[in-house]
């Protein structure tokens, strides 16, 4: 009698990335596709899925006190989903013409084809990790995965000094100082700005300089360092720059990140100025109506200077996910793009952004105003009340919205998603007067501080 097997007529997906986006959207796929109809196969080459990466600094700083907490979803819980998601095996090549991709197992070292029907490139982001003299000696840690967190807390819990340099002020670096102030450090920070958070203009940047000072850290800025100084033991003992030497017990390197597009480049796809993927407004990668690409490997169109640019934030990249996924399941959804709106903090200083700041103004041409006023995030009676400082830019003539920079205590920060919601929507500062925000003394002032500095950039625009 002649066996023959029955052939898979199944669909199959292939996802590169068990992250945030990857994970997203094979989740968002198979809700709206079963196992008979859509296979799915997961590559991720590092120890865990589905996590926060944005938690890490909490975790190393002792606020978080398992990785386990930072985790959404298991490799086991995704598996239960009838996702083939493989572990330790990194793809290494894509072969767009055929549809296939190489992968190789971490483990083993065996490499093997997977053909694909629809691909999702989810390949996040790397750190920047500059090409300099002792970069790569015990002690100099990167901090992007949860393999980085788990290797950073163990050179913290067998080093015996306890200073320690960070190398960059923008978001990373900032949160990484404070987590090592957290474990008992001297910090030093060493900044190639004129101040720390260059997401921000220069004079609301002083203001976290000013703070991060009062905390007793180390602010070395207009400084870049060009190598790292190891001892006898070939471990990190200090950095130096041009003029001086900082010395370290450990490195952390906060300087920020590119997209991570080797594949892609490789693969012929199309990458953009700032060297992420380019996609549809449905995250199909152009040009390409079977594959989608999301997170941190691609760019989104600002909506407020009509440019790409590159955000890596963990909020755009499980969007990106649902979106993708909702396609690659036969429906249709978009992600229309990102007005660049961000928070964070250091100890009790809460910083925050949304929109352009001066120098991404003038860029794309736009004549501006600017306004900044002080405030209080309580009524000024109301026990608790802690000064805030906002900063706002409004297009000259026709009063548009352009950005809001927000530094202050607890209360500040979350104020900026009233900028942000205002810059979707198109608003003017002066229509921005006029909003119903919610109030009693215990949460704001009669005028909230965004709508102080709308009023007073409404005047600004109708007197120039």
């Amino acid at each position: 009698m002649n066996m023959s097997r029955t052939r898979d007529t199944r669909e199959r997906l292939v996802v590169i990335g068990g992250d945030a986006a990857g994970m997203s959207a094979a989740s968002q796929a198979r809700r709206l596709k079963g196992p008979d109809e859509l296979k799915i196969v997961a590559f991720e080459r590092g120890h865990f899925t589905s996590y926060s990466a944005c938690g890490i600094p909490y975790w190393v700083g002792g606020d978080v006190t398992e990785p386990d907490q930072l985790i959404a979803r298991t490799p086991e819980e995704h598996r239960a989903r009838d996702i083939d998601l493989r572990m330790r095996t990194e793809v290494m090549e894509i072969d767009v013409d055929r549809q296939r991709v190489r992968a190789r197992d971490l483990e083993s070292g065996a490499e093997s084809w997977t053909s694909y029907d629809k691909l999702v490139i989810a390949t996040g982001a790397r750190p920047i990790r500059p090409d300099m003299p002792g970069v790569d000696a015990p002690g100099v840690h990167g901090v992007q995965t949860l393999d980085d967190g788990q290797a950073l807390i163990d050179t913290l819990a067998h080093t015996r000094g306890r200073k320690a340099v960070v190398v960059g002020a923008g978001y990373i670096g900032v949160e990484m100082a404070e987590a090592l102030i957290n474990r008992g450090y001297e910090v030093t920070v060493v900044n190639r700005g004129s101040e720390p958070m260059s997401t921000l203009d220069p004079d609301m940047g002083r203001l976290v300089h000013e703070a991060m000072e009062g905390l007793g850290i180390t602010m070395v800025d207009d400084a870049a360092v060009t190598k790292v100084l190891t001892g006898e033991d070939g471990r990190v003992r200090a950095v130096a720059t041009e003029n001086a030497e900082y010395p370290a017990d450990v490195v952390v390197l906060g300087i920020g990140v590119r997209p991570e597009t080797t594949l892609a480049k490789a693969a012929g796809l199309p990458l953009g100025s700032h060297g992420g993927l380019l996609t549809d407004l449905a995250m199909r990668v152009r040009g390409h109506e079977n594959i989608w690409a999301g997170g941190d490997c691609v760019e989104v169109l600002d909506l407020v200077s009509g440019q790409e640019r590159h955000i890596a934030l963990g909020t755009h990249a499980n969007k990106h996910g649902q979106v993708i996924g909702t396609g690659v399941g036969g429906g249709y959804a978009t992600f229309p793009g990102v007005v660049g709106t961000a928070v964070s903090k250091i100890c009790d200083l809460e910083i925050a952004r949304t929109g352009l700041r001066e120098k991404d103004a003038r860029r794309v041409g736009l004549q501006f105003v600017s306004v900044t006023i002080e405030s209080t995030s309580r009524a000024g009676y109301y026990p608790g009340a802690s000064p805030m400082t906002v900063k706002m830019l409004a297009e000259r003539r026709t009063g548009r919205l352009l950005g809001v920079q927000i530094v202050g205590r607890e209360g500040a920060g979350k104020r900026v998603d009233i900028a942000a919601v205002a810059l979707t929507a198109g608003m003017t500062v002066e229509q921005m007067t006029a909003l119903d925000l919610g109030y009693a003394p215990p949460f704001s002032p009669v005028w909230d501080p965004v709508l102080v500095a709308a009023r007073k950039a409404a005047a600004k625009v109708r007197a120039s």
